[in-house]
C-alpha cells in the first residue's frame, strides 16, 4: 500500500514511528521507564485534491528542556487521500514528561488533483515547492502532551490543506506549499485517537490467544486483538480468517501497540485489491476509478496514482464498510453505484490480470460550503435532519450542482452547536464525514454524516 494513511477533514493517520526503524512495536514490550506514544492526523483539503503527499523527514516532541524524537528516518506521507479515517500506521517509545510544541521537518510535496475539463474527469499532477520546510507548532494552552511512564498517549496532527496550499486568483493550485498545522493531545479511546481504519494482509491466526497478524505498510506487521465483542463480516469468525487474505480494521490502540479490534472486514481471501474515489460510471457497470491504494503492487497493470476502469459486470458481493445487515445490499449495489463514492474492490491478480469478486462501500469525507437556508431540522431539539452543500468538487460535478447531507442523532458536530447552529453559520466552510449513497429518486449523490466540522 503507497504512502502513509493518514486522516483528513477526519482523515486519518494513527502512525507508529518504531515502524520507521523497522521494528514492530506490537512485539517490543514498554521499557520499565518509558512511555508509549500514538499519532493521528486530520486533513481540511481542497476539493479537487485527491492526494497530497510530503516527506515527513523527522518528528520531534519539545519542552523548555529537552526535545525526543518520534520519527527519524523519513517516511512519506499522504495527507490527502484520506477523508475522515485514522489508520495506524506506527508506534514509539520516548522519554516519559509533558511536551509543549513539535516539531515536522517536511520535503518534496507532489498534489494530485480532479481535472474537471475531461470526460470523464482525469488527475492532474503537480510538484509542489515548500516556502518553510520546518514547522514547530505548540500544544493548545492548558493542554499540553503528558505522558507518564509505561503510561499511553496520543498525538493528533492537524495539516490544513486549505490553508496550506497557495492558489491563484482562479482558484487554480500554483504548487506552492506554505504549511499550516495544528496539533493536539489525546487518548486511545478518544474520538480522534480510534482507529477508523487499518487495512492489510492477514500474516497468521492463533486462536488460542484470540489474535492475529497483520502486514501494514512499509513492512511493519501489527497484532489485532479480537474478543467476544469484536464483530466479523459475513461467517467469519478468528478461527476461519484465511491467512492471505486482505482484511480492514477498526478499533483502539493497546498500551502495548496491538489493536483491539471492534469490527474486522475481510474484502477478500484472494489476495488482491484496489481502492479509490469514482470518476465514472457507464453501463455493465463499468467504474472509472482514481485508484489511491492497492494490494500487492498491481504497477504496471494498474499503477497507484492512476486512473483505471474496472468492469464490475460480474460481480454480485457488494458491501458497505463494517456494516453486515441482511439489507445492506439493498443500499449498496450495482446499480447504486454514483461519482464521488469512495469504494474497495477485492479480487485475484494473474498474469497481470485483475479480477474483481467483491465491492465495499468505504467511509470519506466531503468537502464544501453551507448553501444558506437549507438547514432542515426534523425534530426540534434535536440533530436529526439535512443540509445542502456546494463545492465539493466530484460530488457536486455528479449531483449538478449542491448535494444533501443528512444527519441524526449519532451525527457528531465540531466546532458548532449542531443543526440549530448551522442555521446561522452563513456559508461556513465544511468537512463532513460518512457514507455516499445514490439517492434512487433523483441519480444524486446523497451524503450520510457521522461526522460534520466546521472549519476556519
Amino acid at each position: 500500500m503507497k504512502g502513509l494513511l493518514l486522516t483528513a477533514g477526519l482523515l486519518g493517520l494513527a502512525m507508529t514511528l518504531a515502524s520507521c526503524a523497522g521494528t514492530s512495536s506490537s512485539t517490543t514490550p514498554p521499557g520499565n521507564s518509558q512511555a508509549q506514544i500514538f499519532v493521528t492526523g486530520e486533513d481540511a483539503p481542497l476539493p479537487s485534491v485527491v492526494s497530497f503527499y510530503i516527506t515527513l523527514n523527522s518528528i520531534t516532541l519539545n519542552n523548555s528542556s529537552k526535545s525526543v524524537t518520534l520519527l527519524s528516518t523519513p517516511e512519506t506521507v499522504d495527507f490527502g487521500r484520506l477523508v475522515g479515517l485514522r489508520s495506524l500506521l506506527g508506534f514509539n517509545s520516548v522519554t516519559p514528561g509533558t511536551y509543549t510544541s513539535a516539531t515536522f521537518n517536511l520535503a518534496s510535496p507532489v498534489i494530485y488533483f480532479v481535472d474537471m475539463t475531461t470526460t470523464p474527469p482525469s488527475i492532474g499532477t503537480l510538484k509542489g515547492t515548500l516556502t518553510n520546510p520546518a514547522v514547530t507548532v505548540a500544544f493548545p494552552t492548558g493542554a499540553p502532551l503528558t505522558v507518564a511512564a509505561n503510561g499511553l498517549a496520543g498525538l493528533h496532527m492537524d495539516f490544513d490543506l486549505r490553508q496550506s496550499l497557495a492558489v491563484n486568483g482562479s482558484g487554480q493550485i500554483t504548487g506552492s506549499v506554505n504549511p499550516v498545522i495544528e496539533v493536539a493531545a489525546v487518548s486511545a479511546s478518544a474520538a480522534l485517537g480510534t482507529i477508523t481504519e487499518f487495512t492489510g494482509s492477514v500474516v497468521s491466526v492463533n486462536s488460542s490467544s484470540g489474535t492475529f497478524t497483520m502486514q501494514g505498510p512499509y513492512g511493519f506487521q501489527e497484532i489485532i486483538d479480537a474478543n467476544s465483542q469484536t464483530q466479523f463480516s459475513g461467517t467469519y469468525t478468528l478461527a476461519t480468517v484465511p491467512v492471505n487474505a486482505i482484511v480492514s480494521v477498526e478499533g483502539t490502540v493497546q498500551a502495548d501497540g496491538s489493536l483491539l479490534a471492534s469490527g474486522v472486514e475481510v474484502i477478500t481471501t484472494n489476495a488482491a485489491f484496489i481502492s479509490g474515489r469514482i470518476l465514472a460510471v457507464s453501463p455493465g457497470p463499468q467504474v472509472t476509478m482514481f485508484v489511491g491504494e492497492e494490494l500487492p503492487n498491481l504497477s504496471p497493470t494498474i499503477p497507484v496514482d492512476s486512473v483505471y476502469t474496472v468492469d464490475l459486470s460480474t460481480v454480485s458481493n457488494y458491501a458497505v464498510c463494517f456494516f453486515d445487515n441482511w439489507f445492506t445490499q439493498q443500499f449498496f449495489n450495482a446499480n447504486t453505484l454514483v461519482v464521488g463514492q469512495r469504494i474497495f474492490v477485492g479480487g485475484t491478480f494473474t498474469s497481470g490480470t485483475f479480477t474483481p469478486s467483491m465491492v465495499s462501500l468505504r467511509r470519506q469525507g466531503v468537502l464544501g460550503s453551507l448553501v444558506e437556508n437549507t438547514v432542515t431540522i426534523g425534530n426540534a431539539g434535536t440533530n436529526q435532519g439535512s443540509f445542502q452543500m456546494q463545492n465539493d468538487l466530484l460530488l457536486s460535478y455528479a449531483a449538478g450542482g449542491p448535494f444533501t447531507v443528512n444527519t441524526g442523532a449519532g451525527t457528531t458536530f465540531v466546532n458548532i452547536n449542531g443543526l440549530s447552529g448551522l442555521q446561522t453559520a452563513g456559508a461556513a466552510n465544511l468537512a463532513v464525514g460518512g457514507l455516499v449513497f445514490d439517492d434512487v429518486n433523483t441519480g444524486k449523490p446523497v451524503v450520510w454524516a457521522g461526522r460534520v466540522r466546521v472549519l476556519p
